[in-house]
Protein backbone atom coordinates (compact mmCIF):
# COMPACT_ATOMS: atom_id res chain seq x y z
CA UNK A 1 0.00 0.00 0.00
CA UNK A 2 2.46 2.30 0.49
CA UNK A 3 4.71 0.99 -2.42
CA UNK A 4 1.23 2.38 -4.39
CA UNK A 5 0.82 5.70 -2.52
CA UNK A 6 4.35 6.76 -3.73
CA UNK A 7 3.46 5.97 -7.16
CA UNK A 8 0.27 7.99 -6.64
CA UNK A 9 1.82 10.46 -5.06
CA UNK A 10 4.03 10.92 -8.04
CA UNK A 11 1.97 10.21 -11.26
CA UNK A 12 -0.49 12.93 -9.70
CA UNK A 13 1.80 16.12 -9.72
CA UNK A 14 3.82 18.07 -12.59
CA UNK A 15 6.96 16.31 -11.95
CA UNK A 16 6.49 13.37 -13.03
CA UNK A 17 5.31 14.59 -16.52
CA UNK A 18 8.23 16.43 -16.90
CA UNK A 19 9.94 13.22 -16.40
CA UNK A 20 7.81 11.09 -18.61
CA UNK A 21 8.12 13.43 -21.46
CA UNK A 22 11.65 13.97 -21.49
CA UNK A 23 12.25 10.03 -21.06
CA UNK A 24 9.89 9.78 -24.06
CA UNK A 25 11.59 12.35 -26.26
CA UNK A 26 14.72 10.80 -25.71
CA UNK A 27 13.51 7.36 -26.89
CA UNK A 28 12.35 9.42 -30.37
CA UNK A 29 16.08 11.46 -30.03
CA UNK A 30 17.62 8.34 -30.20
CA UNK A 31 16.25 7.05 -33.09
CA UNK A 32 14.06 3.88 -31.39
CA UNK A 33 10.80 5.18 -32.14
CA UNK A 34 8.99 3.69 -35.05
CA UNK A 35 6.83 6.72 -35.40
CA UNK A 36 8.55 10.43 -34.91
CA UNK A 37 11.98 11.35 -35.51
CA UNK A 38 13.17 14.73 -34.34
CA UNK A 39 15.43 17.60 -36.58
CA UNK A 40 16.18 20.07 -33.59
CA UNK A 41 17.65 22.82 -35.85
CA UNK A 42 14.31 23.39 -36.81
CA UNK A 43 13.19 24.96 -33.11
CA UNK A 44 15.34 28.08 -34.06
CA UNK A 45 13.06 29.17 -36.99
CA UNK A 46 9.88 27.77 -34.62
CA UNK A 47 10.98 30.16 -32.19
CA UNK A 48 10.67 32.91 -34.63
CA UNK A 49 7.56 32.06 -35.65
CA UNK A 50 6.12 32.13 -32.10
CA UNK A 51 8.19 35.32 -31.13
CA UNK A 52 6.23 36.67 -34.02
CA UNK A 53 2.86 34.87 -33.44
CA UNK A 54 3.51 36.86 -29.88
CA UNK A 55 4.41 40.30 -31.67
CA UNK A 56 1.70 40.57 -33.58
CA UNK A 57 -1.08 39.40 -31.25
CA UNK A 58 0.55 41.29 -27.78
CA UNK A 59 2.47 44.51 -29.74
CA UNK A 60 3.55 45.54 -25.85
CA UNK A 61 4.29 41.93 -24.39
CA UNK A 62 1.72 42.18 -22.12
CA UNK A 63 0.54 38.60 -22.26
CA UNK A 64 -2.08 37.31 -19.72
CA UNK A 65 -1.93 33.75 -18.65
CA UNK A 66 -3.02 31.24 -21.33
CA UNK A 67 -6.36 30.52 -19.42
CA UNK A 68 -10.21 29.69 -20.21
CA UNK A 69 -11.13 33.10 -19.75
CA UNK A 70 -9.04 34.51 -23.16
CA UNK A 71 -11.82 32.61 -24.87
CA UNK A 72 -14.43 34.74 -23.04
CA UNK A 73 -13.35 37.74 -24.28
CA UNK A 74 -15.87 40.50 -23.18
CA UNK A 75 -18.63 38.20 -23.03
CA UNK A 76 -17.54 37.34 -19.16
CA UNK A 77 -17.18 40.89 -18.66
CA UNK A 78 -20.59 41.53 -19.13
CA UNK A 79 -21.83 38.67 -17.12
CA UNK A 80 -19.89 39.95 -14.40
CA UNK A 81 -21.80 43.45 -14.59
CA UNK A 82 -24.70 41.46 -12.65
CA UNK A 83 -22.33 41.09 -9.63
CA UNK A 84 -21.53 44.44 -8.92
CA UNK A 85 -21.16 44.47 -5.36
CA UNK A 86 -21.15 41.27 -4.67
CA UNK A 87 -18.95 40.17 -1.98
CA UNK A 88 -15.65 38.99 -3.70
CA UNK A 89 -15.54 35.83 -1.73
CA UNK A 90 -18.93 34.65 -3.71
CA UNK A 91 -17.56 35.80 -6.97
CA UNK A 92 -14.54 33.80 -6.46
CA UNK A 93 -16.53 30.97 -6.27
CA UNK A 94 -18.94 31.97 -9.22
CA UNK A 95 -15.68 32.27 -11.38
CA UNK A 96 -14.58 28.48 -10.24
CA UNK A 97 -17.86 27.29 -10.98
CA UNK A 98 -17.73 28.67 -14.54
CA UNK A 99 -14.12 27.88 -15.57
CA UNK A 100 -13.83 24.22 -13.87
CA UNK A 101 -17.28 23.07 -15.74
CA UNK A 102 -16.19 25.26 -19.10
CA UNK A 103 -12.47 23.44 -19.49
CA UNK A 104 -13.99 19.89 -19.29
CA UNK A 105 -16.41 21.01 -21.82
CA UNK A 106 -13.25 22.32 -23.94
CA UNK A 107 -12.38 18.70 -25.71
CA UNK A 108 -12.04 18.97 -29.09
CA UNK A 109 -15.21 20.12 -30.75
CA UNK A 110 -14.55 18.20 -34.29
CA UNK A 111 -14.33 20.37 -37.59
CA UNK A 112 -17.50 20.28 -38.31
CA UNK A 113 -19.57 22.19 -35.31
CA UNK A 114 -20.18 25.40 -34.44
CA UNK A 115 -22.35 27.64 -32.25
CA UNK A 116 -24.05 30.54 -32.79
CA UNK A 117 -25.08 33.81 -30.48
CA UNK A 118 -27.69 35.75 -30.28
CA UNK A 119 -26.47 38.38 -32.40
CA UNK A 120 -25.75 36.05 -35.20
CA UNK A 121 -21.96 35.62 -34.07
CA UNK A 122 -20.47 31.90 -35.21
CA UNK A 123 -17.28 30.54 -33.25
CA UNK A 124 -16.14 26.80 -33.52
CA UNK A 125 -13.61 24.79 -31.73
CA UNK A 126 -12.29 26.30 -28.55
CA UNK A 127 -13.78 29.65 -28.83
CA UNK A 128 -17.07 28.45 -29.65
CA UNK A 129 -17.31 25.93 -26.69
CA UNK A 130 -16.63 28.56 -24.15
CA UNK A 131 -19.36 30.56 -25.35
CA UNK A 132 -21.76 27.61 -25.21
CA UNK A 133 -20.41 26.97 -21.98
CA UNK A 134 -20.92 30.97 -20.76
CA UNK A 135 -24.26 30.73 -22.08
CA UNK A 136 -25.39 27.71 -20.38
CA UNK A 137 -24.06 28.53 -17.43
CA UNK A 138 -25.74 32.02 -17.49
CA UNK A 139 -28.95 30.55 -18.08
CA UNK A 140 -28.60 27.66 -15.20
CA UNK A 141 -27.67 24.44 -16.52
CA UNK A 142 -25.36 23.23 -14.27
CA UNK A 143 -27.63 25.05 -11.22
CA UNK A 144 -29.79 23.08 -8.91
CA UNK A 145 -31.93 26.25 -8.77
CA UNK A 146 -31.10 27.30 -12.07
CA UNK A 147 -34.16 30.00 -12.03
CA UNK A 148 -33.06 31.28 -8.47
CA UNK A 149 -29.46 30.90 -8.60
CA UNK A 150 -28.62 30.59 -12.52
CA UNK A 151 -24.59 31.24 -12.29
CA UNK A 152 -23.25 28.01 -10.34
CA UNK A 153 -22.39 24.98 -10.72
CA UNK A 154 -23.51 21.64 -7.53
CA UNK A 155 -23.68 18.30 -7.77
CA UNK A 156 -27.57 18.33 -8.08
CA UNK A 157 -27.56 20.37 -10.96
CA UNK A 158 -24.83 18.42 -12.50
CA UNK A 159 -26.14 14.96 -11.82
CA UNK A 160 -29.44 15.44 -13.93
CA UNK A 161 -27.46 16.31 -16.82
CA UNK A 162 -27.83 13.87 -19.77
CA UNK A 163 -26.58 14.42 -23.65
CA UNK A 164 -29.93 15.53 -24.70
CA UNK A 165 -29.28 18.88 -22.38
CA UNK A 166 -25.89 19.13 -23.93
CA UNK A 167 -27.42 18.60 -27.55
CA UNK A 168 -29.90 21.35 -26.72
CA UNK A 169 -26.92 23.73 -24.87
CA UNK A 170 -24.80 23.21 -27.72
CA UNK A 171 -26.88 23.86 -31.11
CA UNK A 172 -25.89 20.32 -31.81
CA UNK A 173 -27.65 18.21 -34.70
CA UNK A 174 -27.44 16.12 -37.75
CA UNK A 175 -25.93 19.48 -39.76
CA UNK A 176 -24.00 20.40 -36.39
CA UNK A 177 -22.26 17.30 -34.81
CA UNK A 178 -19.98 17.50 -31.54
CA UNK A 179 -17.54 15.10 -31.32
CA UNK A 180 -17.65 13.24 -27.92
CA UNK A 181 -21.29 14.58 -26.29
CA UNK A 182 -22.19 11.40 -24.46
CA UNK A 183 -18.63 11.79 -23.07
CA UNK A 184 -18.85 15.23 -22.16
CA UNK A 185 -22.68 14.03 -20.54
CA UNK A 186 -21.16 11.31 -18.48
CA UNK A 187 -17.99 13.41 -17.52
CA UNK A 188 -20.65 16.25 -15.82
CA UNK A 189 -21.85 13.69 -14.03
CA UNK A 190 -18.85 12.06 -12.95
CA UNK A 191 -18.17 15.64 -11.95
CA UNK A 192 -21.35 15.69 -9.40
CA UNK A 193 -20.32 12.47 -8.10
CA UNK A 194 -17.03 13.69 -7.76
CA UNK A 195 -18.51 16.85 -5.87
CA UNK A 196 -19.86 14.51 -3.68
CA UNK A 197 -16.93 12.63 -2.60
CA UNK A 198 -15.16 15.36 -1.37
CA UNK A 199 -16.36 17.09 1.32
CA UNK A 200 -13.58 19.07 2.51
CA UNK A 201 -12.59 20.36 -1.30
CA UNK A 202 -16.50 20.73 -2.45
CA UNK A 203 -18.59 20.96 0.89
CA UNK A 204 -21.65 19.48 2.17
CA UNK A 205 -25.24 19.07 0.93
CA UNK A 206 -26.18 20.26 4.55
CA UNK A 207 -23.87 23.26 4.58
CA UNK A 208 -25.24 27.28 2.69
CA UNK A 209 -23.32 26.25 -0.47
CA UNK A 210 -24.10 22.49 -0.41
CA UNK A 211 -21.83 20.37 -2.71
CA UNK A 212 -20.66 23.12 -5.44
CA UNK A 213 -17.70 23.62 -6.97
CA UNK A 214 -17.04 27.40 -5.80
CA UNK A 215 -16.40 25.85 -2.19
CA UNK A 216 -12.35 24.97 -4.07
CA UNK A 217 -12.53 29.02 -3.42
CA UNK A 218 -12.46 28.75 -0.21
CA UNK A 219 -10.49 25.77 0.19
CA UNK A 220 -7.68 27.15 -1.85
CA UNK A 221 -8.05 30.37 -0.37
CA UNK A 222 -7.26 28.63 3.19
CA UNK A 223 -3.95 26.81 1.94
CA UNK A 224 -2.44 30.47 1.23
CA UNK A 225 0.34 31.35 3.46
CA UNK A 226 1.60 34.71 3.89
CA UNK A 227 -0.74 35.71 1.02
CA UNK A 228 0.73 33.24 -1.22
CA UNK A 229 -0.31 29.87 -3.05
CA UNK A 230 1.71 27.74 -5.05
CA UNK A 231 0.42 26.45 -8.56
CA UNK A 232 1.17 23.26 -7.85
CA UNK A 233 -1.10 23.34 -4.79
CA UNK A 234 -3.73 23.83 -7.29
CA UNK A 235 -3.50 21.55 -9.33
CA UNK A 236 -2.60 18.30 -6.71
CA UNK A 237 -6.46 19.61 -5.46
CA UNK A 238 -7.61 19.57 -9.13
CA UNK A 239 -6.30 16.22 -9.38
CA UNK A 240 -7.37 14.38 -6.00
CA UNK A 241 -10.83 16.20 -6.33
CA UNK A 242 -11.95 15.65 -9.96
CA UNK A 243 -9.86 12.47 -10.52
CA UNK A 244 -13.08 10.41 -10.35
CA UNK A 245 -14.58 12.23 -12.74
CA UNK A 246 -12.33 10.38 -15.86
CA UNK A 247 -14.54 7.94 -17.61
CA UNK A 248 -12.59 4.32 -18.22
CA UNK A 249 -8.98 5.14 -17.62
CA UNK A 250 -6.06 3.62 -15.98
CA UNK A 251 -6.38 2.84 -12.35
CA UNK A 252 -3.57 2.64 -9.50
CA UNK A 253 -4.70 1.16 -5.85
CA UNK A 254 -8.35 2.21 -7.03
CA UNK A 255 -7.65 5.71 -8.00
CA UNK A 256 -8.37 6.45 -11.16
CA UNK A 257 -5.31 8.44 -12.66
CA UNK A 258 -6.98 10.20 -15.35
CA UNK A 259 -5.14 11.97 -18.36
CA UNK A 260 -2.49 8.97 -17.99
CA UNK A 261 -1.61 6.43 -20.52
CA UNK A 262 0.72 3.24 -21.49
CA UNK A 263 4.21 3.47 -22.94
CA UNK A 264 6.77 0.66 -23.08
CA UNK A 265 9.42 2.89 -23.05
CA UNK A 266 8.89 5.13 -19.78
CA UNK A 267 10.54 2.99 -17.70
CA UNK A 268 10.85 4.79 -14.27
CA UNK A 269 14.04 6.64 -13.72
CA UNK A 270 15.97 6.92 -10.37
CA UNK A 271 13.91 8.30 -7.62
CA UNK A 272 10.94 7.44 -9.22
CA UNK A 273 8.33 5.05 -7.96
CA UNK A 274 8.71 1.26 -9.47
CA UNK A 275 4.46 1.06 -10.01
CA UNK A 276 4.95 3.84 -12.50
CA UNK A 277 7.06 2.13 -15.06
CA UNK A 278 5.25 2.01 -18.08
CA UNK A 279 2.67 5.05 -17.31
CA UNK A 280 3.01 8.58 -18.97
CA UNK A 281 0.89 10.94 -16.96
CA UNK A 282 -0.47 14.48 -18.91
CA UNK A 283 -3.16 15.96 -16.84
CA UNK A 284 -4.12 17.81 -20.08
CA UNK A 285 -7.28 19.29 -18.68
CA UNK A 286 -6.23 19.77 -15.42
CA UNK A 287 -3.30 21.67 -15.80
CA UNK A 288 -5.90 23.93 -18.71
CA UNK A 289 -7.71 24.52 -15.35
CA UNK A 290 -5.48 24.69 -13.11
CA UNK A 291 -3.90 27.72 -15.19
CA UNK A 292 -7.33 29.11 -15.38
CA UNK A 293 -8.51 29.06 -11.83
CA UNK A 294 -4.95 31.82 -11.00
CA UNK A 295 -6.90 34.79 -12.07
CA UNK A 296 -9.97 34.35 -9.80
CA UNK A 297 -7.45 33.83 -6.59
CA UNK A 298 -5.17 37.05 -7.93
CA UNK A 299 -8.08 39.17 -7.80
CA UNK A 300 -8.81 37.94 -4.67
CA UNK A 301 -5.64 38.24 -3.45
CA UNK A 302 -3.90 35.73 -3.00
CA UNK A 303 -0.73 35.51 -5.20
CA UNK A 304 -0.11 31.95 -6.91
CA UNK A 305 3.47 31.39 -7.24
CA UNK A 306 5.48 29.19 -9.25
CA UNK A 307 3.22 28.94 -11.92
CA UNK A 308 6.73 27.41 -14.02
CA UNK A 309 6.24 24.42 -12.05
CA UNK A 310 3.03 23.46 -14.24
CA UNK A 311 3.95 22.15 -18.01
CA UNK A 312 2.89 23.59 -21.24
CA UNK A 313 -0.36 21.66 -22.76
CA UNK A 314 -0.01 18.44 -24.52
CA UNK A 315 -2.88 19.30 -26.90
CA UNK A 316 -3.10 19.10 -30.73
CA UNK A 317 -2.31 23.31 -31.29
CA UNK A 318 0.90 23.13 -29.31
CA UNK A 319 2.01 19.66 -30.67
CA UNK A 320 0.83 20.74 -34.22
CA UNK A 321 3.04 23.57 -34.28
CA UNK A 322 6.15 21.41 -33.89
CA UNK A 323 5.09 18.73 -36.79
CA UNK A 324 4.02 21.53 -38.65
CA UNK A 325 7.24 23.44 -38.35
CA UNK A 326 9.26 20.52 -39.04
CA UNK A 327 10.85 20.68 -35.49
CA UNK A 328 8.75 16.67 -35.23
CA UNK A 329 8.68 14.77 -38.50
CA UNK A 330 6.76 11.51 -38.66
CA UNK A 331 8.78 8.29 -40.10
CA UNK A 332 5.23 7.36 -42.07
CA UNK A 333 3.20 9.94 -43.56
CA UNK A 334 0.18 7.46 -44.33
CA UNK A 335 0.29 7.58 -40.10
CA UNK A 336 -1.62 11.49 -40.42
CA UNK A 337 -4.29 9.97 -42.31
CA UNK A 338 -5.17 7.26 -39.88
CA UNK A 339 -7.67 7.82 -36.80
CA UNK A 340 -5.73 7.92 -33.89
CA UNK A 341 -7.46 7.39 -30.16
CA UNK A 342 -5.84 9.26 -27.38
CA UNK A 343 -3.92 5.75 -25.89
CA UNK A 344 -2.30 5.07 -29.23
CA UNK A 345 1.71 4.53 -29.06
CA UNK A 346 2.30 7.42 -31.53
CA UNK A 347 -0.54 10.25 -29.46
CA UNK A 348 1.63 9.28 -26.43
CA UNK A 349 4.62 10.08 -27.88
CA UNK A 350 3.94 12.79 -29.78
CA UNK A 351 2.02 14.72 -26.84
CA UNK A 352 5.27 13.57 -24.39
CA UNK A 353 7.44 15.32 -27.17
CA UNK A 354 4.86 18.19 -27.06
CA UNK A 355 5.54 19.04 -23.08
CA UNK A 356 9.74 18.46 -23.83
CA UNK A 357 9.71 20.65 -26.69
CA UNK A 358 7.50 23.77 -25.02
CA UNK A 359 9.95 23.69 -22.42
CA UNK A 360 12.98 23.41 -24.94
CA UNK A 361 11.42 26.41 -27.19
CA UNK A 362 10.62 28.93 -23.96
CA UNK A 363 14.55 30.20 -23.20
CA UNK A 364 14.70 30.76 -27.41
CA UNK A 365 11.01 32.81 -27.39
CA UNK A 366 12.24 34.95 -23.99
CA UNK A 367 15.46 35.98 -25.79
CA UNK A 368 13.66 37.22 -29.23
CA UNK A 369 11.63 38.96 -26.93
CA UNK A 370 14.16 40.36 -24.41
CA UNK A 371 12.45 38.66 -21.31
CA UNK A 372 13.34 36.86 -18.46
CA UNK A 373 11.51 33.63 -16.91
CA UNK A 374 10.37 35.87 -14.82
CA UNK A 375 8.76 38.18 -16.70
CA UNK A 376 7.14 35.41 -19.42
CA UNK A 377 6.54 32.54 -17.74
CA UNK A 378 5.66 29.38 -19.76
CA UNK A 379 2.17 30.82 -19.21
CA UNK A 380 2.19 33.63 -21.07
CA UNK A 381 4.09 31.98 -23.73
CA UNK A 382 2.11 29.19 -24.42
CA UNK A 383 -1.19 32.36 -24.58
CA UNK A 384 0.91 34.34 -26.73
CA UNK A 385 1.95 32.26 -28.21
CA UNK A 386 2.63 28.41 -29.15
CA UNK A 387 -0.95 27.92 -29.25
CA UNK A 388 -1.96 30.47 -31.32
CA UNK A 389 0.92 30.16 -33.84
CA UNK A 390 -0.16 26.14 -33.81
CA UNK A 391 -3.69 27.07 -34.80
CA UNK A 392 -1.69 29.95 -37.40
CA UNK A 393 0.27 27.37 -38.68
CA UNK A 394 -2.56 24.65 -39.31
CA UNK A 395 -4.53 26.99 -40.91
CA UNK A 396 -1.79 28.21 -43.21
CA UNK A 397 -1.11 24.15 -44.26
CA UNK A 398 -4.75 22.68 -44.31
CA UNK A 399 -8.33 24.22 -45.04
CA UNK A 400 -9.86 24.96 -41.92
CA UNK A 401 -6.54 24.08 -40.24
CA UNK A 402 -7.73 20.50 -38.38
CA UNK A 403 -4.57 19.45 -36.63
CA UNK A 404 -2.01 17.48 -38.59
CA UNK A 405 -2.74 13.89 -36.74
CA UNK A 406 -6.13 12.33 -37.04
CA UNK A 407 -7.10 12.11 -33.05
CA UNK A 408 -10.47 10.48 -32.36
CA UNK A 409 -11.96 12.82 -29.49
CA UNK A 410 -14.03 11.36 -26.84
CA UNK A 411 -14.67 14.61 -24.94
CA UNK A 412 -12.53 14.11 -22.48
CA UNK A 413 -8.78 14.43 -23.46
CA UNK A 414 -8.46 16.96 -26.55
Amino acid sequence: MHREQAALDWLLGPAAIRARARRLYDHVASGASAHFSLDIAQLEPAADYVAATIRANYPSLEIPYHARWRHFGPRWDALAMRFDGMKPLELGRIRFDLAVVSVLLDAGSGPDWRYREADGTISARSEGLAIASLDAFRRGLFSRLPEALPCRADAEGLLRIDAADLAAAFQVGPDNPLAGLEGRALLLRNLGKALQASPDLFGTADTEQGERIGHLFDWLAGQARDGMLPAETILRALLRGLGPVWPGRIELGGVNLGDCWRHPAALAGAGEPALSAGLVPFHKLSQWLAYSLVEPLEQYGIRVVDIDALTGLPEYRNGGLFLDLGVVRLKDAALAGQPLAPDHEAIVEWRALTVALLDAIADPVRRRLGKSAAEMPLARILEGGTWAAGRRIAAEKRPGGPPPLNILSDGTVF
